[in-house]
């Protein structure tokens, strides 16, 4: 057994199923001595991923939140599962959108619908 798998074992992580729709997750300690489920066989670049929702692995195989803006760009992260779990509601990532999407709904409600052109044949 490698130094890795041996830590990992030491540390409890390994495959896991989601609760809420069964899928394969990775279950990770947390520097703060938690565990979270992760995405399995995904690390997408860190500065496309929300700096409150990147997750880096360190060295010993726990994982940290990395809120460092803008982080280097060639530096890769883990996301949470609940992020893509089909089961959960996308958590609110951006705020200031989620209040753009709102307003435009109530714009959409309060205007006639949309003159149609005639086709073109």
């Amino acid at each position: 057994m490698g130094v890795s798998e041996e830590r990992r074992r030491r540390l409890g992580t390994g495959q896991s199923r989601c609760p809420h729709c069964g899928l394969p997750t990775d279950r990770v300690a947390t520097l703060e001595h938690d565990w979270v489920l992760l995405e399995p066989d995904m690390t997408p670049l860190a500065h496309t991923v929300p700096a409150e929702h990147r997750w880096i692995v360190l060295s010993d195989g726990r994982v940290t939140v990395y809120g460092v803006c803008p982080p280097d760009e060639s530096q890769r992260c883990r996301i949470e599962h609940r992020l893509a779990c089909p089961a959960q509601q996308l958590p609110d990532l951006w705020p200031w959108l989620t209040t753009l999407r709102a307003e435009n709904t109530h714009r959409t409600s309060h205007q006639p619908p949309p003159k149609q052109w005639p086709n073109a044949v």
